[in-house]
């Protein structure tokens, strides 16, 4: 059906203008056109930003768009919202389920948990319906409050990459993609209002007890604070990141001898940055050989002090892996049980 009015019209351009932008942006981050018996799996919270994904992704690749809610069940709304989601797709001829955590997410850093829980069954759904890529409706604004929240917190280059555009699942042969990082938070909730379609706004958003909150927050009162340079700030620091995985990849293959109970690595004259790299990955890889799941070994793993008792030839233990200076390499070996008393 034609527009109906100037204003109908305008809404259709911006719909129509703002589907082509985002069919160039998928694009170049997937490198390649959705094949039609692949679908596009979104994953769509009921917020403006996901429901203005969802209208553009309808909007650039008809029929192939499919969608997945989760619903946490820590609010009573929860459920609500994502039946909203699914009557929105039905008019916009989209299969959607919803997703639920069999067991109540509760405990400390709920948000964390939630999250977790999230991409998980996410995740899980993609893979079940073959789809070779889920997307998420990151945007700049999202990219500006982590880059300052982790500037804040002493991040590295990896932390200060942020929300990558592309990064690999950790379901096998899955890659997540958020083609929205160069847009706005406010021009997707105006594309979510010309397509007529109905949203949300989480409270959380507005509890000042998270710390995204407070960042959000210290951006719109200080407007020198640039999103769009904060956002390139954290690509740039991603193109870095890419850059320093890939030479300490290239000096794991050239230095590193693993065993199945130890790893010989050649470190010693090596920028700091690449040898941190290189000893968390040699870490990783024994505790894998060796079956160590406790204690925990998260990827940013505050490895300093070992990183000093190596470079003064000697040695200590972190994550159930026992690391010492032999000569003018590191060995790395399950640490031996504690003897009793």
């Amino acid at each position: 059906m034609p527009p109906t009015s100037a204003s109908d019209a305008a809404a259709a351009g911006a719909l129509s203008g703002g589907a082509a932008r985002f069919r160039a942006d998928l694009l170049a981050l997937s490198g390649r056109a959705p094949a039609p018996e692949a679908p596009l799996a979104l994953a769509v919270s009921g917020g403006p930003d996901s429901m203005a994904m969802l209208a553009l992704a309808s909007a650039a690749f008809p029929g192939c768009v499919v969608v997945a809610t989760v619903d946490h069940r820590l609010r009573a709304a929860s459920a609500d919202e994502a039946a909203m989601v699914a009557d929105a797709c039905t008019a916009l001829g989209a299969p959607h389920r919803t997703l639920a955590p069999i067991s109540p997410i509760k405990g400390a850093s709920i948000q964390a948990r939630a999250r977790e829980t999230r991409y998980f069954l996410l995740e899980q759904w993609a893979a079940e319906v073959g789809a070779p890529a889920l997307l998420t409706a990151h945007h700049a604004d999202d990219q500006a409050e982590t880059f300052l929240m982790r500037a804040a917190r002493g991040s590295g280059v990896a932390g200060l990459a942020s929300i990558r555009a592309r990064r690999e699942s950790d379901a096998k042969g899955l890659i997540l993609l958020r083609p929205l990082l160069g847009w706005r938070r406010a021009e997707l909730r105006a594309l979510a209002v010309a397509a007529g379609l109905p949203f949300v706004d989480d409270p959380s958003n507005d509890d000042a007890r998270h710390d995204r909150t407070r960042f959000r927050a210290l951006l719109a009162a200080n407007p020198e604070l640039d999103v769009g340079g904060l956002a390139a700030s954290a690509r740039h620091a991603a193109e870095a990141e890419a850059t320093l995985a890939g030479l300490a990849d290239r000096y794991w293959a050239e230095r590193a001898v693993v065993g199945e109970a130890e790893i010989r690595l050649e470190i010693a004259d090596l920028p700091r940055e690449i040898r941190r790299r290189l000893v968390r990955r040699a870490i990783r890889e024994m505790r894998t050989c060796a079956r160590i799941t406790a204690p925990a070994f998260p990827d940013g793993a505050n490895i300093e002090a070992l990183l000093d008792q190596l470079e003064a030839a000697s040695g200590g233990t972190h994550a159930g892996i026992e690391a010492r200076t032999r000569a003018t390499f590191a060995t790395f070996r399950p640490s031996p049980p504690r003897r009793s008393l």
